[in-house]
């Protein structure tokens, strides 16, 4: 399983834009071939803060959500409303594990 942690800081007045654009990436995310599991969390003390856990199936079908037309808009849309850069930490899934 390859998993992706992304750390995210949102400037507060893009605070509403980005909560619906990444909903909007998610629905179609969750859609994608290899997808395990898409979680987005807000922070509760600080709301311009997420983390989103990915879980794909394995590098091939993490790599093709990186290319898919929706996550590259997502991303081109959000990139000027960061307070600073994301951070995405990868992981090699160990359990649960995966056929």
């Amino acid at each position: 399983m390859d998993v992706t942690v992304v750390y995210i800081h949102v400037k507060l007045e893009h605070l509403a834009d980005f909560v619906e654009s990444i909903g909007a990436n998610h629905a179609r995310s969750v859609k994608e071939p290899g997808n395990l599991r898409f979680d987005i969390l807000q922070s509760v003390d600080d709301p311009t803060r997420f983390v989103t856990y990915m879980a794909y199936r394995d590098e091939v079908s993490a790599k093709a959500h990186r290319e898919t037309a929706h996550y590259l808009a997502f991303r081109d849309e959000v990139a000027d409303w960061m307070l600073e850069p994301r951070q995405n930490v990868r992981y090699n899934g160990l359990l649960p594990a995966v056929d």
